[in-house]
């Protein structure tokens, strides 16, 4: 899976207001919206939310990785976003929240792509070097740029 054919510039937002976990779930969710991934906004928040009472999705080194499994969502992607200051967020690490990479994802996509997509998304977290630059890029297609270089290949 390659995540440039799922991901593009719209759902990328490097300069978020929101000051809490609910306030960058809603913004990356109109994100989301705006670019006609999802069709009702409520619904997919919903969604969101019943995941994250299960377990938190904070990850580690300022990273979150929250996601809906909703049939409001009409394309599987992701929106990354990033902060303008710390959000608390139940972390792996105690660490507050910087990054927040929301997964959307197709009920008919939950046992497939979206366990695919996660595994590419964690696999390129591991790098240190990807997170340190994920913190800092200033550029929407860099940021995709980063995550494509984990790319699962098409071929066997």
């Amino acid at each position: 899976m390659d995540i440039t054919k799922i991901l593009n510039t719209r759902r990328v937002l490097l300069d978020m207001t929101a000051t809490s976990k609910a306030e960058a779930i809603e913004e990356l969710t109109d994100l989301l919206q705006r670019d006609g991934a999802i069709s009702c906004r409520d619904t997919f928040i919903s969604d969101v939310w019943q995941r994250e009472s299960e377990g938190s999705t904070g990850f580690e080194n300022h990273i979150a990785i929250p996601h809906g499994k909703s049939s409001a969502v009409t394309t599987t992607t992701l929106a990354i976003g990033r902060t303008r200051q710390d959000i608390p967020w139940e972390t792996l690490d105690g660490s507050a929240v910087r990054c927040i990479i929301l997964f959307a994802v197709r009920l008919e996509d939950q046992n497939t792509t979206h366990i695919r997509l996660l595994s590419q998304v964690a696999g390129a977290l591991a790098d240190d070097d990807l997170i340190e630059q994920l913190l800092k890029e200033t550029s929407p297609q860099k940021i995709i740029d980063l995550f494509s270089q984990y790319a699962e290949s098409d071929y066997c």
